[in-house]
C-alpha cells in the first residue's frame, strides 16, 4: 500500500476514534448520536430522533472539546519529538531531553504557589507562564551549547538538555519543599490531565498548533537533508546550525504549549514517531503530519482509558502513557543495542 492510501486511512481511523472517544465515558452515549450531534453543530444537520438534550450538551461542551484538545496536545508532542530525534538523529531523544518539561513545570510551580493572575490573561495565567519558561529554558540550553561548542554537536546539545532539566528540576523539589501545602496541586498538574477543560483551551492551543507545525513543515527538506550528517548537508547549502536553532524553536513552541495547557505527560514524543517511521519510511513530509495524527489518536485513547478504567474517578493520563511507554522505551533501547 502507497503512502497516500495510507494517509487515506489514517484520517479514517482518527474520525472513528474520536467519536468513540466522544462517545464512551461515565454515560454511554450511542456513537451513531454522537455523530449526529457533532454533524448537527458543525454543519447544521438536523439530529436523529430521540436523542435526549443531555447527551447533546455532553457531547458537545464536555467531551468533544476536551477529546479534541487531548488530541491537539498528543499531536503537538508527537511531531515536536520527530523533529527532536530527526536533529538529534537518535531515536530515544525526546523534547524533554531540551528542558522544555522542566521549565514548563517550574513556572506553573511559581503560579501555583504564588497565586498570582495577570488581569489580562485570567485564567490563562498558568498555560502561559508555562509555555515561556519552557522556552526560556530551550533557549539557554540553545545558547549554552552555541558557547561550548559552536558548531552545536548533538552529543553538546543532549548533555546541556540534561544539565539543564536537572537544574530546574531541582529549583522545582526546592520550591514544592518551600510550599508544603501546595505540594498537591502541583503534582496534580505534573501528572497531566484533560479534566475540566472545554473549548476555551481549544482555542488557546491553536496558536501554538499553527506557529509550530508551520514552522516545522517549512523545513522538512532540510530534515531529510540533515539525516546524511552535518557535514554533507552543509556541502549542499544547508546552514546546518541555523537550521536546528529555527528547528529547535518551533518543536518548543509544540511542546511548550501543550505542556503547559495539559502538564507533563511523556513518551508520546517518543513512541509516535517510531511507529510512523516504521510504517511511512523516513520522509518528513509524511513522518512530521502523521506523527501529529498518530501521537493525537494516542492520546485519545490514553485519556479514555485514565477517565473510564476506574470511573467515576480519574487516573492522571501520564501515569498511563508511563506505564505502556517505558516498556516500548526499553524494547526501542535494547534492539538498537542488539
Amino acid at each position: 500500500m502507497g503512502n497516500k492510501k495510507k494517509v487515506l486511512l489514517s484520517i479514517a481511523i482518527v474520525f472513528i476514534i474520536i467519536s468513540i472517544g466522544t462517545s464512551i465515558g461515565s454515560s454511554n452515549i450511542n456513537i451513531l448520536d454522537t455523530i449526529s450531534v457533532i454533524s448537527n453543530k458543525l454543519f447544521n444537520i438536523p439530529l436523529r430522533e430521540g436523542i435526549d438534550p443531555k447527551n447533546v450538551s455532553i457531547v458537545w461542551k464536555l467531551r468533544l472539546p476536551r477529546v479534541l484538545l487531548a488530541f491537539i496536545v498528543g499531536g503537538c508532542l508527537a511531531s515536536s519529538g520527530a523533529v527532536v530525534q530527526s536533529i538529534l538523529k537518535n531515536q530515544l531523544a525526546s523534547p524533554y531531553t531540551l528542558g522544555v518539561s522542566s521549565g514548563a513545570s517550574l513556572g506553573a510551580g511559581l503560579i501555583i504557589v504564588s497565586g498570582i493572575s495577570a488581569p489580562l490573561l485570567g485564567a490563562y495565567t498558568l498555560p502561559i507562564i508555562g509555555f515561556l519558561f519552557g522556552l526560556g529554558t530551550v533557549y539557554s540550553v540553545i545558547k549554552f551549547s552555541a558557547k561550548i561548542d559552536k558548531t552545536m554537536s548533538n552529543n553538546t546539545i543532549i548533555l546541556c538538555g540534561m544539565v539543564l532539566s536537572l537544574f530546574v528540576n531541582a529549583l522545582l523539589t526546592t520550591l514544592t519543599a518551600l510550599f508544603s501545602n501546595d505540594l498537591k496541586s502541583i503534582s496534580l498538574w505534573q501528572m497531566g490531565s484533560f479534566a475540566m477543560k472545554g473549548w476555551s483551551y481549544v482555542g488557546l492551543i491553536m496558536p501554538f498548533f499553527i506557529i509550530g507545525m508551520f514552522g516545522v513543515l517549512k523545513y522538512t527538506r532540510e530534515m531529510d537533508i540533515l539525516t546524511f550528517g552535518e557535514e554533507q548537508a552543509k556541502s549542499v547549502g544547508v546552514d546546518t546550525e541555523k537550521v536546528k536553532k529555527k528547528l529547535f524553536i518551533y518543536s518548543t513552541v509544540l511542546t511548550g504549549g501543550a505542556v503547559s495547557l495539559s502538564g507533563t505527560i511523556g513518551f508520546v514524543d517518543l513512541i509516535a514517531p517510531h511507529v510512523v517511521r516504521k510504517i511511512f519510511g523516513s520522509n518528513h513530509k509524511y513522518v512530521v503530519p502523521m506523527s501529529f495524527v498518530f501521537g493525537g489518536c494516542l492520546m485519545v485513547i490514553t485519556d479514555l482509558i485514565a477517565r473510564t478504567l476506574v470511573s467515576p474517578s480519574e487516573l492522571p493520563v501520564g501515569a498511563i502513557t508511563a506505564i505502556f511507554g517505558a516498556p516500548f522505551f526499553a524494547w526501542v533501547y535494547f534492539k538498537k543495542a542488539r
